[in-house]
């Protein structure tokens, strides 16, 4: 009895000991992410902190490590966000730093967003050359909103155009803090770098939550392995998971058993046990992409968590187009990619659609161009799948007459309800936020007046920077916007932008015509001051790309019945009299005749090819 009774109490010592491990552990664990404007030195600083703290040897060691898709190597930009975790001894005291590296542009603001869920702190850079840009302030919000702890560095002090004192005071100014606090640095030779580790250790709070309460896990993103079925990203809140554990994930009440937990290095490393406050990856064997959702709760079905962690907002696309299988065979295909390349990316939006022209094929939902172009090009890539994509547009909002309350979404111009019984269309208005040089403010207004743009607000930062707002309709920036914006001003101006609702608008849907068929892929909503235009503008690039047959091809726009443009394609013609040497006229009118009724015929029954290209004509019609 005596024994038992021992047993049992030094059973409780080791128990409690145990809690006191994975409370200090706890206490170890840093949670950060990087954000920052396009090219301030995100992924470059990511790379210090791995050199400084040892995480990445010298045979692995290269530029932008983080960066594992060759996509995101060959523009030298940041698509999707990448964990990794570092221990770092600071005061003789061992610190795990999971680092969360995210991208800058505009189009990839959702992942920022899921990013930053993930974490207690941030550190926000800003490059001392460019100053602050419009999305250092709007990855800034979105840090406030979840009160993450705010670590701002200077970054590329070591560039001879830096300005240092006037950056700092701009930096102060944003944040409201003292400038002893922000940390200048040079991400490119190292220096700040010790200084960084040490501003994360002592003024990001450890996670809060407890081990002894249930397993609560939050999925940040996921991955498809083809070898190992889909690899799940997440976050202990509470609770612990444990190797070979049963696991439930609550929006779709699926049981598994986590097969293999582990850490984030450089490559996954396998634990026993992955405890709360820590970042980590799980294998469940899971083969249907639709099983995991990102933003969904992990728990153990034995003692399940009382209520699921807020997910992420429903993700809202600004850009819509087709994407259709080259051979219409690959439908199933292309939806199983699709399928896959949704777990790595939350952001996509798709569901499927047919067209007369292309057959079979999908509606996606993309956050911009930037962002189209990058599917399209991983589709091609990671699942050897051609794809044909139609012209972009927004979502609009149209009303009938007999139902002027009803809202019928237009995704695509063939939605658009018949003319006569039309009685509104609403399109969707951004708020657009340029932060500019005083000396193009000129040109900025006129290239936003000319995309209905209306000013509301002209802020001085500096005497050298504004920061201009308007209201602008969504489908005016879609295409080549940000391209001419940066041309108009030298490439210094920033440009981020929010969605404010929808607004009444005169649209008009056009439509083109080859050899009096409709092609429905090329149907576009115009605003009625632009289709004259935009459509004869379109008419000329068809009659370019469109290669030449053995009959006349009309090329027309058209707004309802009526005509507003036509361009031709000219015959190639056939010598059919080389043949007849000198003999009857008789005979030679005889063949080109023939030809006439022929090339008649083939008018007919023949059919126009239409080139990817033309598809994305409409996109370079102010080239």
């Amino acid at each position: 009895m005596l024994g038992l009774k021992k047993l049992l109490k030094t059973n409780d010592k080791l128990v409690s000991l145990h809690r006191y491990e994975r409370r200090r552990f706890m206490k170890n664990i840093r949670n950060f992410c990087i954000i920052a404007h396009i090219d301030h030195g995100k992924s470059t600083l990511a790379d210090r902190l791995l050199d400084f703290t040892g995480a990445v040897s010298d045979r692995e060691k290269q530029d932008q490590v983080l960066d594992n898709m060759d996509l995101e190597r060959e523009r030298g930009i940041t698509i999707k966000s990448h964990a990794i975790q570092m221990e770092y001894t600071h005061e003789k005291e061992t610190y795990i730093l999971n680092l969360i590296d995210t991208p800058g542009h505009v189009d990839f603001s959702y992942e920022v967003s899921r990013s930053i869920a993930a974490c207690e702190g941030a550190l926000l850079i800003v490059d001392a050359a460019q100053s602050i840009q419009a999305q250092t302030i709007s990855n800034l919000y979105l840090a406030l909103e979840n009160d993450l702890e705010i670590i701002p560095v200077l970054n590329k002090i070591d560039l001879p155009s830096s300005n240092p004192e006037e950056v700092t005071d701009d930096i102060v100014n944003l944040l409201g803090c003292k400038s002893e606090e922000v940390i200048p640095a040079s991400a490119k030779t190292g220096v700040g770098i010790q200084e960084i580790l040490s501003a994360i250790i002592d003024r990001i709070p450890s996670p809060e939550g407890s081990s002894d309460k249930p397993l609560q896990a939050l999925i940040f993103d996921s991955v498809y392995n083809p070898f190992r079925g889909i690899e799940t990203y997440f976050r202990v809140i509470n609770g612990s998971i444990k190797k070979g554990q049963k696991i439930q994930f609550i929006a779709t009440q699926k049981n598994y058993t986590a097969d293999e937990i582990g850490t984030l290095k450089l490559t996954q490393e396998p634990k026993k046990e992955i405890c709360a406050g820590d970042v980590g990856y799980l294998i469940t064997g899971i083969k249907e992409a639709k099983d995991v959702k990102v933003g969904d709760t992990i728990t153990s079905p034995e003692n399940p968590t009382d209520g699921a962690i807020d997910g992420f907002e429903e993700v809202k696309p600004m850009v819509f187009a087709g994407i259709y299988p080259v051979d219409t065979e690959d439908y199933e295909e292309l939806r199983a990619s699709m399928e896959k390349l949704k777990l790595n990316d939350a952001s996509l939006v798709f569901f499927p659609e047919s067209s007369a022209a292309l057959g079979f094929g999908f509606r996606c939902g993309f956050l911009g161009m930037l962002h189209l172009e990058i599917i399209q090009e991983r589709l091609e890539r990671e699942f050897n799948m051609p794809v044909i994509t139609t012209v972009p547009n927004v979502s609009y909002q149209a009303f009938t007459k007999k139902n002027p309350e009803e809202i019928l979404w237009v995704n695509n111009p063939s939605d658009l309800p018949d003319p006569s019984a039309l009685d509104r269309v609403e399109e969707p208005y951004i708020k657009a936020s340029i932060i500019t040089k005083s000396e193009f403010v000129g040109n900025v207004m006129s290239l936003s007046i000319e995309k209905r743009g209306q000013i509301k607000n002209q802020n001085y930062l500096t005497p050298e920077r504004v920061e201009l707002t308007f209201d602008m309709p969504l489908a005016e920036i879609v295409f080549d916007f940000y391209d001419r914006l940066k041309t108009v001003s030298k490439g210094y101006a920033s440009f981020d932008y929010s969605p404010i609702g929808m607004r009444p608008s005169k649209l008009v849907k056009v439509d083109i015509l080859l050899n009096s068929n409709q092609v429905d892929a090329l149907s576009a909503l115009i605003h009625v001051d632009n289709a004259y235009n935009i459509g004869k503008k379109m008419c000329e690039k068809l009659r370019e790309l469109i290669p030449r047959q053995q009959f006349d091809i009309p090329i027309q726009a058209a707004i309802g019945a009526k005509i507003i443009s036509r361009e031709t394609i000219k015959a190639l013609r056939k010598d059919v009299t080389a043949k007849c040497y000198g003999g009857d006229i008789s005979r030679k009118r005889k063949l080109l005749e023939k030809q006439k009724k022929g090339k008649k015929k083939m008018r007919q029954v023949g059919n126009v090819e239409i080139p990817q290209q033309a598809f994305m004509a409409v996109l370079k019609l102010n080239d």
